[in-house]
């Protein structure tokens, strides 16, 4: 196997192991908010992205990769943009999104990081 094969599995590995301990999302006054840790190649989440409904969603997001990096969040089935920004390092942004049933999708398009599909309950 080769190395990066083996660094991706065992961060997916670790992320999935997370999520097991992952915070439940607050939603306050409508909006649910979501906290991501860019590290460099990789999105770690405080909360469950998991049993997620539509709706209003600040995605609150710390760049931890010790370089400039990006985030984007798109509409999961239409790939239209929901929002996005540049962070400079060790500085944290929000965004707010209105996520519609479809889901969304997130990743950094400077620091490359896989897409992140979440899907949303019934």
């Amino acid at each position: 196997m080769k190395t990066f094969a083996k660094i991706t599995a065992a961060l997916a590995l670790a992320a999935a192991m997370s999520s097991a301990f992952a915070a439940t999302p607050v939603t306050k006054d409508g909006v649910t908010t979501i906290h991501l840790t860019e590290y460099n190649g990789y999105f770690a989440a405080k909360e469950t992205l998991t049993d997620l409904k539509p709706g209003d969603y600040d995605f609150v997001v710390t760049n931890k990769a010790g370089k400039f990096v990006g985030f984007n969040v798109q509409d999961q089935k239409t790939h239209e943009l929901l929002g996005g920004f540049g962070l400079n390092d060790n500085e944290t942004k929000t965004v707010r999104v209105k996520v519609s049933a479809d889901g969304f999708r997130y990743r950094c398009p400077i620091n490359v990081t896989p897409w992140y599909d979440v899907d949303m309950s019934k």
